[in-house]
């Protein structure tokens, strides 16, 4: 009896270490300077030491793309992102925050959830074509460099008109309903 005891309890303990019930998938995505830096591979082996170091178990990882940055970011104006799928508990994600944040080396980290994922869609994972800007044509853009116009004077908006008769303006309105 106690043998069989002993037996499930190290079962138990099997299974609990193989799927902890506070652990799921996770996607961070990292944000590196430019590759003059470092290489793409010295990247990755960063990520990945950053994620092992609290817990998480990486289950894919590689070099998504090079882009310029939508504004300037620690002083630079690209950036080479590295997705990263792992498995890990949830109070990695704070922690990998907090690791990048006081980093030189990364310049930021964005971590959800990748539960829905697949391995197969994981692996898959593409960066979107960059889509050219649609160039306005010359007459649809504001020119505020122009002088005004010399037929219109002074005036702008509705102030062309003249001014209002109270009698144009109906009851409702309240202006004229204290004059009976």
């Amino acid at each position: 009896m106690a043998e069989r005891k002993k037996r499930t309890t190290a079962a138990t303990k099997r299974k609990a270490v193989e799927k902890r019930p506070d652990s799921a998938k996770y996607e961070a995505m990292f944000l590196f300077p430019p590759p003059g830096t470092t290489d793409a591979e010295g990247m990755q082996t960063m990520a990945r030491g950053i994620i092992e170091r609290h817990g998480g178990k990486i289950l894919f990882i590689k070099k998504w793309d090079e882009r310029k940055l939508a504004y300037v970011i620690r002083k630079q104006k690209r950036g080479t992102y590295i997705v990263a799928f792992y498995e890990g508990p949830g109070a990695s994600v704070g922690a990998i925050e907090r690791d990048v944040n006081l980093s030189e080396d990364i310049l930021r980290v964005l971590i959800t959830r990748a539960d829905h994922l697949s391995q197969k869609e994981m692996e898959a994972v593409e960066p979107q074509p960059i889509q050219p800007r649609e160039e306005r044509a010359p007459w649809d853009k504001p020119d505020f460099n122009r002088p005004m116009r010399p037929d219109r004077g002074d005036r702008g908006g509705d102030r062309d008109r003249g001014p209002r008769r109270d009698e144009d303006i109906p009851a409702e309105a309240g202006m004229g309903a204290d004059k009976e």
